[in-house]
């Protein structure tokens, strides 16, 4: 994992870096990651005046990468308004709880070993825009952070059953973290926004509202903490009755979704309601069960795993299987003292 810091405007951000990029040698287009196919091209072309309604900085971000990389804008945006949405790629785990003294974000990451080294984690303190701290297995988009009101938000994403023009996985969470200061205001947006992909997103802000929003094109589905419970739990599949015929077919290799999601919710369900920052470790690193122990040789793994303390305003993070190295706090991000 690398760190990178972004500022100034939208397109300067991006411009920045993908200039900086190029002059290490560095060309996204060559990356055997980045796929372009005609299928893909046709369905972001789709997606581009949703964006320009919903969320034009993000293109200017995406033609400033390309104008920084001296490479077809077409082409990136192509890669990155399509991701999500055609091939079932990263694993996760999240969950959220809170008690008197905790209110607490945790996720982990699990992905391809081959590419860690070129995962981020990025500062992002834009004009017109809330600061985030982040982490993504590409860029532009993220798939976890928390913002300077402290709204904390993950995704774990779904097998693609589904597709139509909209905002993808990481761009609703990129979207939520620079706009929103609530989980309210979070779930209003979804409510409202055109929907590219099939992703479950976990979301808790400052004063312990959390939720989980299981949603693709066609339905958003707001899951609360049941009755007697102060914490919400999810992986890679849906678990609500609405959004049952949208979940994944069981010849899917979705590297034990339900076992991490079982795992999570009975070691949070056995702390009744009284909870801590080790119980959020100790459920990452495996402690309660299968959760990160994937063996490497197979390419998979947990590639990092954090840990957001909404309440304290600190972040936790590992950069690697949790089972194997420790919690590190991240004090570079700067938060908004305002009470939200």
């Amino acid at each position: 994992m690398y760190h990178v810091r972004f500022k100034n405007t939208h397109y300067e951000a991006g411009l920045h870096w993908g200039q900086n990029l190029r002059n290490h040698g560095m060309l996204i287009q060559n990356q055997h990651t980045f796929q372009i196919t005609d299928e893909r091209k046709e369905f972001a072309k789709k997606c581009i005046p949703i964006y320009k309604e919903y969320y034009p900085e993000i293109l200017d971000e995406i033609k400033g990468i390309a104008e920084g990389q001296q490479s077809s804008y077409e082409n990136l945006y192509t890669f990155l308004l399509s991701m999500y949405c055609f091939e079932f790629s990263n694993h996760c785990t999240c969950f959220a709880f809170k008690d008197e003294k905790h209110i607490i974000f945790g996720r982990n990451s699990d992905f391809l070993t081959k590419l860690e080294k070129l995962y981020m984690n990025c500062l992002y303190n834009l004009e017109n825009a809330f600061s985030f701290n982040g982490n993504t297995t590409a860029f532009v988009q993220m798939e976890d952070g928390i913002n300077e009101y402290g709204l904390a938000i993950g995704l774990t994403f779904v097998y693609p059953k589904v597709r139509k023009e909209g905002l993808n996985a990481g761009m609703l969470v990129r979207y939520i973290l620079e706009k929103c200061k609530t989980t309210k205001e979070a779930v209003l947006f979804l409510k409202n926004i055109p929907i590219a992909s099939q992703q479950i997103l976990t979301i808790v802000d400052t004063k312990g509202d959390m939720v989980v929003v299981e949603c693709n094109p066609y339905f958003v589905e707001i899951i609360k903490p049941k009755k007697n419970e102060q914490f919400v739990v999810t992986a890679n599949n849906y678990n609500s009755s609405k959004m049952t015929k949208y979940r994944n077919n069981k010849l899917i290799d979705d590297w034990k979704s339900s076992e991490r999601y079982d795992v999570a919710y009975n070691a949070l369900k056995i702390q009744n309601n009284h909870f801590s920052l080790d119980c959020a470790k100790d459920i990452l690193s495996g402690k309660y069960g299968f959760m990160c122990q994937y063996d490497r040789k197979n390419g998979a793994d947990t590639v990092w795993s954090v840990i957001y303390d909404v309440k304290n305003k600190k972040i936790y993070r590992v950069e690697g299987n949790p089972s194997r190295k420790l919690f590190k706090e991240d004090t570079r991000f700067k938060f908004n003292n305002c009470l939200v």
